[in-house]
């Protein structure tokens, strides 16, 4: 299937349900596969970043992360199904594991994050199996990927912040004893509720980006990325391209 090209990144014009589906025929075939969840930032940085671009192209899935990429592919003329932000998906997935009584491996953020995230999604997805836990701090990832290898998890949350979770998931595409790898950024610490997300009004009104900035306003650096991204598709589409 074609992907539908917003600023150099192919993204998978599909609807959250069908994301879901498609992962857990991945998820089924076990062949640690992995799934990314690009955000205009990461779009921008993949613009100067040739490994990344790569490493995105190599998904299986690419979702569009938020209202911003569904807005400039509707401004380059590519309208596409619906924004499928990272921590939904990974959601919808974790509740269709626990059906079956499937597995996650929880791997990123500070040291403790992942063990709290781990009893906040045992509380909201009964029968989920947490098959282990790794903070992001480290300067050799071989324990971590041989722990991973003795979980053996259905589905792999990679929590590592852009680009490094994409690389690294990029690197280690078909070589894990996993069902599905996906890129989360700092999802992790919104399950443990070290962050705290947008009110699904803020939400719903494509506002998540407003309401992070209001919170953490050190992040101002990073949001400006959206506006040049807009303004960066808006002249793709004026140079016809």
């Amino acid at each position: 299937m074609s992907r539908t090209d917003v600023l150099g990144v192919g993204f998978d014009n599909v609807t959250k349900a069908e994301a879901v589906e498609r992962a857990l025929e991945l998820i089924d075939a076990r062949e640690g596969r992995y799934v990314v969840t690009p955000n205009p930032e990461i779009v921008m940085l993949a613009k100067e970043n040739p490994a990344l671009k790569e490493a995105l192209a190599g998904a299986d899935i690419v979702l569009p992360d938020g209202a911003g990429i569904v807005k400039g592919a509707a401004i380059l003329g590519r309208p596409m199904k619906e924004k499928v932000p990272g921590i939904d998906f990974a959601c919808g997935v974790m509740a269709r594991l626990a059906e079956r009584g499937g597995s996650v491996y929880l791997f990123g953020a500070k040291p403790g994050v992942a063990e709290t995230a781990a009893e906040t999604l045992r509380t909201k997805f009964p029968g989920l199996v947490i098959s282990g836990t790794s903070d992001g701090y480290f300067s050799d990832d071989g324990p971590i990927i041989e722990k991973i290898k003795d979980a053996a998890p259905d589905f792999l949350l990679v929590c590592l912040g852009a680009p490094k979770q994409e690389l690294w998931m990029a690197k280690m595409s078909g070589k894990l004893l996993v069902g599905l790898m996906v890129g989360l950024g700092g999802s992790l610490d919104v399950f443990a509720g070290t962050v705290k997300r947008a009110p699904e009004a803020w939400q719903k009104l494509d506002l998540e980006w407003l309401y992070r900035l209001l919170k953490e306003p050190r992040r101002i650096g990073r949001m400006m990325k959206l506006p040049l991204f807009v303004i960066e598709a808006a002249g793709e589409r004026l140079r016809g391209k």
